[in-house]
């Protein structure tokens, strides 16, 4: 049984406990979508695919290093041959796994306006973000032959309903909330104070919560909530205190986040015993031009040294890659 809405901070002794020997991991997971202008209002149409053709680099680019990337795909990349075929061959081959990611705006049914505040697919009515939802989630399972079990809201966008929804469709791991990030402003959910930890949604252990990884560092570590908060009216605040070496947010990723960055959160979490490291992009950043952390060749070949460089690193403390089917059974599943 859900005791709450994913959306509430969850209650002390949720966490999730691994079993002896499972140490410490990295999923590398990827929002596998459709290209659309990251500046411009949301749209039912007019975005392109251009970017699959890139994945077949990427895939083998992660087979070399070890890693085992989670695609996690939308409506648009279900729907197209091509990325199918590609990912699927990986799929079939034990060298990557498929999860589900909800763009509502672009996922049918088609029965609300398209703007912000509806890009959050957890503010959409129940019966309708069910109905997007099932419709993507069977629509996988049709095309890659085998029933996903993790799950991404597109925009980090749980709703009240979303626990109930995921653990009657089989999904056993969710991987939408964004520690310490707050989306409140656009209409969106606050996972500033949500933890780090994976723990647990429901209290039959059906349901494990996987957090993206973010992390605070610095002397003012703790009051980092409080930070963003005020950065609201001070716009400059948190800025300034993370010149001064005094507090960052890191998030470990690519986009946006340098390998020197990314590895002093790195050292965060590890010191913390995080037993999973979440990485996490964006498909189309694969290709120049598609989103705000690509926009040439060079930037897209600094994508691919950022992740050699994170893996030789998680290489050397004894970081191992992890897959959807591990943690879920390292869990009790």
């Amino acid at each position: 049984m859900v005791t709450g809405s994913m959306l509430d901070v969850p209650a002390a002794g949720s966490a999730a406990a691994f079993a002896p020997g499972f140490g410490q991991r990295v999923l590398l997971t990827v929002d596998t979508e459709e290209e659309f202008d990251w500046k411009g209002p949301f749209r039912r149409d007019g975005y392109g695919l251009d970017h699959v053709t890139a994945i077949p680099r990427f895939q083998s680019f992660c087979e070399g290093l070890g890693a085992h990337p989670v695609y996690l795909v939308d409506w648009p990349i279900v729907n197209d041959p091509a990325a199918v075929a590609i990912i699927g061959d990986a799929v079939r081959r034990g060298t990557a796994e498929v999860g589900v990611q909800l763009h509502p705006w672009v996922n049918p049914p088609f029965k609300e306006e398209v703007c912000t505040r509806n890009s959050f697919a957890g503010n959409l009515p129940r019966d309708l973000e069910a109905a997007k939802f099932m419709a993507l989630r069977d629509a996988i399972e049709a095309a890659f032959g085998s029933a996903p079990l993790i799950y991404r809201a597109g925009r980090y966008g749980l709703g009240a309903h979303t626990a109930e929804l995921l653990m009657a469709a089989g999904i056993r791991i969710d991987t939408s909330v964004r520690t310490l990030f707050d989306y409140s402003a656009d209409g969106g959910p606050d996972y500033s104070h949500h933890p780090l930890a994976p723990y647990w949604v429901d209290d039959a252990h059906q349901l494990l919560e996987l957090p993206v990884t973010s992390a605070y560092r610095g002397p003012l570590a703790r009051f980092g909530p409080l930070v963003h908060r005020a950065q609201r009216h001070i716009p400059t605040l948190f800025a300034g205190f993370s010149r001064l070496n005094l507090l960052e947010r890191i998030a470990l990723t690519p986009e946006g986040v340098s390998a020197e960055e990314a590895l002093r959160g790195i050292d965060v979490v590890i010191n913390r015993g995080l037993p999973v490291l979440v990485l996490s992009f964006h498909s189309p950043t694969l290709a120049p031009g598609h989103t705000p952390y690509a926009a040439t060749e060079a930037e897209v070949e600094a994508l691919y040294q950022w992740f050699a460089t994170i893996y030789a690193d998680l290489a050397r403390r004894g970081v191992r890659s992890t897959t959807v089917s591990e943690i879920i059974a390292a869990t009790g599943g």
